[in-house]
């Protein structure tokens, strides 16, 4: 059998490097910065919110203020030219937000691909039986430590949505054409993080 070189591409294309322990990003690890203790705060519905300590390279000891997140899955539905987005309140900004349908990881033992199809259902009455996952991100690295996976879903198939909550018993489900996106984009309509991400890395794939 022929031995398989390692691939130097991570999702999408991101450059990976060797490490005595395996691929790793290039970013690296921790060098040095270990966690000694973490004192929790609140815990709250989605988030815990936590102040931990940390010993630097020299010794040097911080505090940092945490917010610890299950993660999230979020979805890019293709449908024809289209794709299917979701336009909703969402209460921190006080105003509604074109996105794509997305959720958190909070159903216990889900895996995030099921977790991806099931919020697919939910927000955008359609099912997905075969998704690809385009790549993850870190959403807000300097306190938070929330992860998000983002699939793309091209055979579509009609289903029942199940609003879960208050803001999604009120949400409208949007087609956009896939080539205006990039516009949506440029002018500020779309500014939610994930959907940004995750319509660029699709048109990327694409080629368009």
């Amino acid at each position: 059998m022929s031995e398989q070189t390692p691939s130097t591409e991570g999702p999408v294309g991101v450059p990976i490097a060797e490490s005595a322990s395996g691929a790793v990003p290039l970013a690296g690890l921790g060098r040095g910065f270990t966690r000694t203790g973490e004192e929790i705060l609140h815990v709250g519905h989605v988030i815990t919110l936590a102040r931990a300590t940390f010993e630097g390279p020299a010794g040097e000891i911080m505090e940092r203020d945490v917010v610890h997140h299950p993660g999230a899955v979020a979805v890019v539905a293709i449908d024809g030219d289209d794709v299917v987005l979701v336009d909703q309140y969402r209460p921190v900004l006080e105003r509604q937000m074109l996105e794509l349908p997305a959720g958190k990881l909070d159903v216990p033992g889900e895996d995030r691909l099921t977790a991806a199809r099931r919020e697919l259902v939910e927000e955008a009455g359609y099912d997905a039986p075969d998704m690809v996952e385009l790549g993850s991100f870190h959403n807000s690295i300097g306190f938070c430590d929330e992860h998000t996976t983002i699939y793309l879903a091209t055979e579509l198939v009609p289903a029942t949505p199940v609003a879960v909550s208050i803001e999604e018993e009120y949400l409208t489900v949007e087609r956009v054409p896939l080539d205006g996106v990039e516009a949506l984009i440029a002018n500020g309509t779309i500014t939610d993080a994930k959907t940004v991400i995750g319509l660029l890395w699709t048109l990327r794939l694409l080629g368009r």
